[in-house]
């Protein structure tokens, strides 16, 4: 599943016109509080994120970044200001794969379809057509304790997609993989969010991570949080062609950029 650079040159060349576009995500204003005597976790945040955009969020623990995702997909509200979402509703995928133990990793991808109201003839095609595409056609079938850690977070990713939203959010997903897995699924991740572009789907996704490097290797944009509370300190731009190794060296000076930025937010919050 690799993809040239020409074709992701080709795709840059058409940002300008996504950058027109209405964002898939907005944040206005947004603060974020847990009880009302208690101090913001998310204060004042601004944010768009365009179509088709790869953005990545960084921050140190505690900072506020999956607070932040939860409220981008509802899961919970701002205390303040105001969000929009492209469609009304974002996909998530979480650090665990969270998969029903029951299921099959087909049966796992035909949930998100049937709460679609997807047709039943059709749920099971859809399914295994997802699960292709991360690269798991011959584990339709198998239940959740065959599947090694990588192929699970395959499966939530297939099960993610298939909720057909056009922001895709993604909670540190590959956090938990061993080092070669998760370059894998680096490479995986870029190639579906490509074709998803050249196919006329762009598909925005904001993917929190704390590893530095994996924020360099995919986004596009890398938007630095201060420690609580959570405010947008700083953004980098990546003006890195793809596909991106996580040992090139325009990665490594980008991120030691960053690393010492966000190193300077911990220690004036510390």
């Amino acid at each position: 599943m690799t993809t040239s650079t020409s074709d992701f040159l080709e795709r840059a060349a058409s940002s300008a016109l996504v950058e027109a576009s209405a964002p898939a995500v907005r944040l206005e204003g947004v603060c974020k509080s847990f009880g009302n005597a208690a101090p913001p976790v998310l204060d004042d945040i601004d944010l768009d994120v365009a179509a088709g955009e790869l953005l990545c969020v960084l921050g140190a623990s505690g900072c506020g970044k999956s607070t932040l995702l939860n409220l981008v997909a509802g899961l919970d509200r701002p205390s303040a200001g105001r969000i929009f979402v492209d469609g009304g509703h974002a996909a998530l995928m979480f650090q665990e794969s969270a998969l029903f133990p029951w299921l099959t990793a087909a049966g796992n991808v035909e949930l998100a379809l049937r709460l679609r109201k997807v047709p039943k003839v059709e749920r099971r095609e859809e399914a295994r057509r997802l699960l292709s595409l991360v690269r798991l056609d011959g584990a339709a079938d198998k239940r959740v304790h065959e599947l090694s850690g990588g192929m699970r977070q395959r499966v939530a990713m297939a099960r993610a997609l298939a909720q057909n939203s056009a922001v895709l959010l993604m909670d540190e997903p590959f956090a938990a993989l061993d080092a070669i897995t998760r370059d894998v699924l680096h490479e995986e991740l870029i190639s579906l969010w490509d074709g998803n572009a050249r196919a006329g789907r762009p598909l925005a996704i904001v993917f929190v991570t704390h590893n530095v490097r994996e924020a360099v290797r995919l986004g596009q944009r890398v938007v630095l949080l201060s420690s609580r509370p959570g405010r947008v300190a700083r953004e980098w731009t990546v003006d890195l062609p793809q596909p991106r190794r996580i040992e090139d060296s325009g990665v490594a000076n980008l991120a030691a950029e960053i690393t010492s930025e966000l190193r300077r937010e911990i220690s004036r919050h510390a």
